[in-house]
């Protein structure tokens, strides 16, 4: 079995909290005056909910003065990452959100752009993925969903919120081929929002849903759904009832991160400011409180750990998409 694992220095750094300049004692004194997120979707989802958690958070505990937030959807988060390029000059006091879309879209051509045209400042959380069935639904596990694909391949299909060759749909693939399946054979069906997806999940158009564990928790604790297996290396606290890939014999790992990039040109000392102000975010009450809220991981790296860690994520997602055939 092949072992997808994104990033062994971003799971084992999870929750370090390396304040990286002096701008402030770890008393919680602030660190910097203002932050400007850029979001690049729209409001309610993971990007806003992890740009607006992370300022509640900083703003809270004394880091940040203050914080304010805009919205700019477009291009699957392209016209932001292009205007954050385009007026770099004048965006030195923004962050931008992103997550693990801005490798797969810039592989793919969606936009021209990559994570090495900004500035990295570091990665901040990650949410994994689950795969969920119906609370109705006779399947109980990943075994028990292997067995129904390899009955009927065909008809045992896969959902997700994301396009073929997206993240979601990238994710049941991996826990396939992880399981000794072809990953090319599994039927992926998209839905373009959540409730069409559960509709689908409740009629038995497909047997399982590919989403973020966060997501998942959500459902599973509106008792929607069963969470049958989860990307973690370990259960999550979050839920603990959901069990890993791991545990049932599919070796296989994934966390979609979520972290902050600036404009191209941004001063040295100035992400080092932003740096800190987020290194010392983990150690707060405020902090803890948002993350346990939104079952989020927290994995932290600055500069060029973040680097690395895309640059592993690029190579795995980039040599999966070119079996599947969207490279």
């Amino acid at each position: 079995m092949k072992t997808f694992e994104l990033s062994r220095r971003a799971l084992l750094g999870a929750a370090m909290a390396l304040g990286l300049g002096g701008q402030a004692i770890a008393d919680g004194h602030q660190v910097v005056d203002s932050i400007h997120f850029l979001i690049p979707g729209g409001a309610g989802g993971g990007w806003d909910g992890t740009a607006r958690g992370t300022g509640e958070a900083l703003t809270g505990a004394g880091l940040v003065g203050s914080a304010s937030y805009e919205n700019m959807s477009g291009g699957g988060g392209g016209k932001a990452i292009g205007f954050l390029i385009e007026n770099a000059d004048s965006n030195h006091g923004t962050l931008m959100v992103n997550s693990t879309p801005i490798v797969i879209r810039s592989l793919t051509g969606v936009f021209p752009h990559n994570f090495r045209d900004l500035t990295l400042v570091a990665g901040t959380i990650g949410d994994y993925a689950a795969i969920v069935v119906g609370k109705d639904s006779p399947i109980n596990s990943m075994d028990e969903l292997l067995a129904a694909y390899d009955a009927d391949p065909s008809g045992t299909a896969v959902g997700g919120g994301s396009v073929p060759g997206g993240m979601d749909h990238l994710v049941a693939a991996m826990v396939m081929e992880a399981a000794g399946k072809d990953a090319l054979g599994v039927k992926y069906i998209p839905y373009d929002a959540g409730g069409k997806a559960m509709a689908a999940l409740l009629s038995g158009e497909i047997a399982a849903l590919s989403t973020g564990f966060s997501e998942a928790v959500d459902l599973a604790n509106a008792g929607e759904v069963k969470i049958i297996g989860v990307t973690a290396p370990e259960r999550v606290d979050a839920y603990p009832d959901a069990p890993t890939m791991k545990e049932q014999g599919i070796d296989t790992e994934f966390v979609n991160w979520r972290g902050f990039f600036g404009a191209p040109g941004m001063p040295a000392e100035q992400v080092a400011a932003y740096q800190d102000a987020l290194a010392k975010m983990y150690e707060t009450p405020e902090w803890e409180a948002v993350r346990a809220r939104n079952g989020w991981v927290n994995i932290h790296n600055n500069g060029d750990e973040f680097k690395a860690f895309l640059e592993d994520q690029e190579q795995v997602i980039g040599d999966l998409m070119k079996k599947l055939g969207f490279l």
